[in-house]
Parts: C-alpha cells; structure tokens; sequence
C-alpha cells in the first residue's frame, strides 16, 4: 500500500511525504491502513491522529481523508493532515 501525507499551514502545504508499506497475503485492509498511517506520522515527526467516523467514510469514498489539528491529543504545528492511498 502507498499512503502518501500532506500538512497544510494557512492552507499552504509545508510537507509531503509517500510511504510504501509491503501487502501481506491475507490481511485485512483496515490493519495494512493502520500500518502505512503509523510509518507516515513517524517518518513526519508528527503524532499519530485520532481515527474517527468521518475519517472512515471519507477514506472508503475517496481513498482520502483530513485530520483536523483537534484530533491530536498533543499540540501539533500544523492545522490539517492530509492523507491519500496513491496505488
């Protein structure tokens, strides 16, 4: 899977990045997301965002998704993070 991720000050982008995670046989996508997400957040220096409702539907309609600077629990330097399944 390639998850590509995208922060925005002042509706600027600031970083991108493109992560490439191996697909094991037989596992599921939802663990594959998570893992990609997980290496993206850490090769940006930036904490792993809270996983919501509306993250779920965005992703399966778009294969996208926003996370919001309130979806931290710590305080982040940038207002949203984008990111996009790009395979």
């Amino acid at each position: 899977m390639k998850l590509e991720g995208r922060l925005f000050v002042a509706n600027r982008m600031t970083e991108i990045k493109e992560v490439e995670t191996p697909d094991n046989e037989g596992e599921a996508f939802s663990v594959r997301l998570e893992r990609a997400l997980v290496e993206l957040c850490r090769q940006m220096d930036i904490p792993v965002p809270l996983w919501m409702k509306k993250n779920t539907h965005e992703f399966a309609a778009f294969r996208q998704t926003i996370f919001f600077s309130e979806q931290y629990t710590q305080k982040v330097r940038f207002e949203r993070f984008q990111i996009k399944q790009t395979d």
